[in-house]
């Protein structure tokens, strides 16, 4: 046998004795139950009962309100906004805000198609409702909607949510009527 052959299987040998004799820590999978311990902490802070979590805990969402028809409508003129539905953001702390449409023709004058979102309170809502004050708004708009293109769309805009419910408002100051859509992502 060659030296080297002489050097080598000894190594490989006592490599495999090695390895056999090593203590090796069991492979888990994602899918393997795993040991939980709750400590219950002074009086205060006492767990009481059996903690459970059900399914996957969701971290965000999203919501559209798709393909609504806006025709011409200033911001200001609040009796005549487009009521568009209602945006539920209970139980996340911000929301991304992004608006796309279609203008139905090629505007001739250019200008802005936008959202304004109001709380759905009733002190806010009577205070839109009887003097058109908007209190506590979020508002996305595409501006510089023109006749270069049927399409348009708003930069996403982050927003902290501070209700529980929202009222989505549209206007379009084209022209032209256009068909709008609103896309909400709730974050934690």
């Amino acid at each position: 046998m060659p030296r080297r052959l002489r050097t080598i299987v000894p190594l490989l040998l006592l490599m495999t004795l090695l390895l056999a004799l090593s203590p090796a820590a069991p492979l888990r999978s994602q899918e393997d139950v795993q040991r939980v311990f709750i400590t219950n902490f002074p009086q205060t802070q006492q767990v009481a009962g059996s903690v459970a979590i059900d399914g996957v805990v969701r971290h965000a969402t999203v919501q559209h309100l798709k393909d609504q028809l806006v025709a011409p409508v200033g911001p200001k003129e609040t009796t005549r906004l487009v009521t568009a539905g209602t945006l539920t953001t209970d139980g996340f702390t911000s929301v991304v805000l992004s608006l796309n449409g279609q203008t139905k023709g090629r505007t001739l004058r250019t200008g802005s198609v936008g959202a304004l979102l109001i709380p759905d309170e009733e002190t806010v809502t009577r205070a839109f409702e009887e003097e058109g004050l908007f209190q506590f708004p979020m508002e996305i708009k595409a501006s510089s909607v023109s006749g270069a293109s049927l399409y348009f769309s708003s930069e996403p805009q982050r927003f902290m949510v501070g209700f529980p419910r929202y009222r989505v408002l549209l206007y379009n100051t084209t022209d032209k009527t256009a068909n709008v859509s609103l896309h909400a992502y709730l974050t934690n």
